[in-house]
Order: C-alpha cells, then sequence, then structure tokens
C-alpha cells in the first residue's frame, strides 16, 4: 500500500512496513535483545528496596529467613523476596461492632457473666502493635484474629471475678490493669508476633431495660444508704468530742474525790496512832477523854429523860431545851 507524503512537494512513496526489505533474522535478534535489555533492567531494579521508619523488612531466600532491616534503603539478590511489616500501634474493638460510625453490640462477644451471676454488656478498646516480625509473618496465619480470640478469652476469665456492680463503677480500672496483664502474658507464650499496648473500656451496662431500671433502683438506694451512713458519721464527729468531754469530767470528779478522801484517810490513820499513843501513856484518862467527846457528840442528837426510876411523872428536858434555844436566841438578837 502507497500513500502520498504530504509534506514533500514532490511524490514520495512510503512504505508502512518498517521492516519490509530488513532481514528477519537480524530484526529477531534485535527484538529480542531489547527484550533481554528490558528484563535485566526489571531485576536490576527489583534488586533494590527502601524501609520507611514505620516499618520492619524481613528478608527470605527460599523460604529460611535471611535478616530483618530496618529504616532504610538496601539492595537484595535476585531470588530473594522481602516482606514489609507495619511496626505502629493500631487498635481493634472488642465487644462491639461500629455500624454508621456507632459502637454496637456484638451479642456473641460483648454480653459476659460477673461473678454474682448477673449479665453485663461490657465493651473493649485494644491497642497493639506487631513485636517481632518474624512471628507475626510466620507462626500463625491470621495473627489479628488470634490474639482477638486470646483477648476475648482472658477478658471474660477477669470479669467473672467482679461483681456486676464493682464491672460497671468501681472496678473499672482494676479489670483493665487485670485484662492487660493476662494478654500480655498469653500473647508472649503464644508467640505470635502481637503486643498489648492498651486495653480500655469502653462501655458497661445491663443487657436489656429492665435489668438497666433495676441498676438504678438499686443504685439509688446505695445512694441514699450513703446519705444516711454520711449523716451518722456527721452525729457521731458531733457526739463523740461531748461524750468525751463528759468522761474526762467525771473521771477527773472521781480522782478528786478519791484524792480527798484518801487524804482524809491518811488524816485519820494519823489521828488513830496519836490517839493510841497517848492511850498507851494514859489509858484510864483516854478512855475517859474519848468517852466523854463520843457523848458529847451523841446527847445533841438524843431526847434525854431524866427519872429516879419511882415516879409517875416524868419530866422531859427536850422543851427546857427549847426554850433555852428560843431565849438564847432572842438575845442575841
Amino acid at each position: 500500500m502507497k500513500k502520498r507524503n504530504p509534506f514533500k512537494n514532490a511524490d514520495t512513496i512510503i512504505d508502512e512496513n518498517p521492516f519490509k526489505g530488513k532481514d528477519p533474522k537480524k530484526t529477531a535478534k534485535a527484538a529480542g535483545t531489547i527484550a533481554i535489555i528490558i528484563v535485566l533492567l526489571m531485576i536490576v531494579f527489583s534488586c533494590f528496596y527502601s524501609v520507611n521508619e514505620q516499618q520492619n523488612a524481613v528478608v527470605t531466600q527460599f523460604g529460611k529467613i535471611v535478616k530483618v532491616n530496618t529504616a532504610g534503603f538496601y539492595v537484595k539478590a535476585p531470588w530473594q523476596s522481602v516482606k514489609l511489616v507495619d511496626m505502629t500501634t493500631h487498635g481493634t474493638g472488642i465487644g462491639y461492632v461500629v455500624n454508621d460510625g456507632q459502637n454496637i453490640v456484638d451479642e456473641d462477644t460483648g454480653v459476659m457473666i460477673t461473678s454474682d451471676f448477673n449479665l453485663l454488656n461490657i465493651d473493649f478498646y485494644l491497642e497493639y502493635r506487631v513485636s517481632d516480625p518474624i512471628a507475626y509473618l510466620f507462626n500463625t496465619e491470621d495473627p489479628e484474629e488470634m490474639m482477638s480470640n486470646i483477648a476475648m478469652a482472658n477478658i471474660r476469665t477477669v470479669v467473672s471475678n467482679y461483681t456486676v456492680d464493682e464491672a460497671m463503677t468501681t472496678g473499672k480500672g482494676k479489670i483493665q490493669s487485670d485484662v492487660k496483664e493476662a494478654l500480655a502474658t498469653s500473647l508472649q507464650k503464644q508467640n505470635i508476633g502481637l503486643a498489648v499496648v492498651n486495653i480500655t473500656i469502653q462501655d458497661s451496662e445491663p443487657p436489656t431495660e429492665e435489668i438497666k431500671a433495676a441498676f438504678k433502683a438499686v443504685e439509688t438506694a446505695k445512694q441514699g444508704a450513703d446519705t444516711a451512713k454520711n449523716e451518722a458519721i456527721q452525729y457521731q464527729n458531733e457526739k463523740i468530742p461531748a461524750a468525751e468531754a463528759d468522761a474526762d469530767q467525771i473521771i477527773q470528779n472521781a480522782n478528786a474525790y478519791k484524792e480527798s478522801r484518801i487524804a482524809e484517810a491518811d488524816g485519820q490513820v494519823s489521828r488513830f496512832n496519836e490517839m493510841y499513843t497517848e492511850y498507851q501513856k494514859y489509858p484510864l484518862i483516854t478512855k475517859k477523854r474519848l468517852f466523854y467527846e463520843k457523848m458529847e457528840s451523841l446527847l445533841p442528837k438524843v431526847k434525854v429523860i431524866i427519872t429516879d426510876g419511882k415516879t409517875q411523872n416524868m419530866l422531859p428536858l427536850e422543851s427546857f431545851s427549847s426554850e433555852a434555844q428560843t431565849d438564847n436566841a432572842s438575845t442575841e438578837e
């Protein structure tokens, strides 16, 4: 087929087949050479690879691990292969699934039983990273799935050690630390190349509305109990100091009375000893003096009647003593 060349004034015949009129063997040889050059260039370029700061590169040769490279630019043999592993921290939810931006409880994994035999919806967020790229690539087919199963087993075990109240309120921090410790030990034992960075409780609540209402009522009752307890403590703090002050006063009064009685007893003992000393010197005189002193103390309190034993009329002295006292009182005035 011939065409007219529009760029020349003269009519020139152009052949569309560039290899027409050339030696077919030379043409095939040139094409083969070009193909070989292209393959060699591809092989040469495939021997170079780079690893960024967030990756590790595992180099294998005929199925055997040769080395592990960190960030940098490297060269490998054409028969060697390189697998890049992301070493950054990743996160996954346990006990819930994300649907349209909302966390929906997974009934198969999110519902757990507590130590007091109550059901509880509890969700966790697990942060993890690759700790051993070789174990991550070759020790298990799906390390993330295995890690999720291990985490779920440890979570159920830990949650079953706590009551539902603790799992919903004060025990969350302890549950998180216990799960993290147990999961770290299990991952190290299984050697799947993953390590736990952190695990936190996203939410924990009863599974049904009826149970939620019951828990709310229990919580209200607990708050009432706490209020009554605080009031009782306040009353106790007010009354105990007053009672202690009264007790101290009573003790002080008792000690004072004790000291006075001891002093009085010591005085009586001293007086008795002195009297006994005088008695030893003059027994008869001492006896008479004691008798007179005793009678002196008794007679004013005794009603005295004097009689000779024969008269029928007795003269009481009480009236005379009363008149005498009255006269003495009038005189003094």
